[in-house]
């Protein structure tokens, strides 16, 4: 029998802290305000509580229906698909960037499957400007895929990151 890699716990536990933010900030939003209602925290930022079926930017938000099971779909092999990256060894920044796309996706998953759409509430704006509002979900899958463009600039020789023992000098079970 196989010992599942060591190496992927940690990431597991960033993925889940990033679920954790996201499902509590939607969560509170969801309970004190009303879908539609804004409260400005700032000239250039309000707190609104939005509902938006589709994708980024409201793509495909009016598509019927269907696209909700897509998304979760595609969610949910992303997720597999990047759990599954995150169990070898990895450069931190890919490392990081994978976590961050996993607890996003799986927030946003969650949020279709329990209300039929995603929860947005971060909104800012200039000069009557918005910019569409979003989420800490959102925010993670960004901050995932801004990592992974930097990491793209990196030398391919960048070292994985090593697990608690490797780093003390002790070899790993294989």
């Amino acid at each position: 029998m196989s010992e599942r890699p060591r190496t992927a716990l940690p990431w597991l536990a960033l993925s889940a802290c990033a679920l954790a933010a996201d499902f509590a900030t939607k969560a509170l939003v969801r309970a004190r305000m009303v879908e539609g209602e804004s409260t400005p925290l700032a000239p250039f930022f309000n707190l609104v509580s939005a509902r938006n079926a589709g994708a980024a930017f409201s793509f495909l938000a009016d598509a019927g229906g269907w696209q909700r099971h897509f998304f979760v779909a595609l969610a949910l092999v992303v997720s597999a698909l990047l759990a599954w990256m995150l169990s070898a060894k990895r450069a931190r920044l890919d490392a990081f960037a994978y976590s961050m796309i996993l607890g996003g996706a799986v927030g946003n998953a969650i949020d279709r499957l329990a209300f039929g759409a995603v929860t947005d509430f971060l909104d800012f704006h200039w000069a009557g400007w918005h910019w569409p509002a979003f989420n800490v979900a959102d925010v993670a899958i960004c901050l995932g895929a801004a990592c992974l463009v930097a990491s793209s600039f990196k030398p391919s020789g960048a070292q994985p990151s090593a697990s608690g023992a490797e780093r003390a000098g002790r070899r790993e079970p294989t």
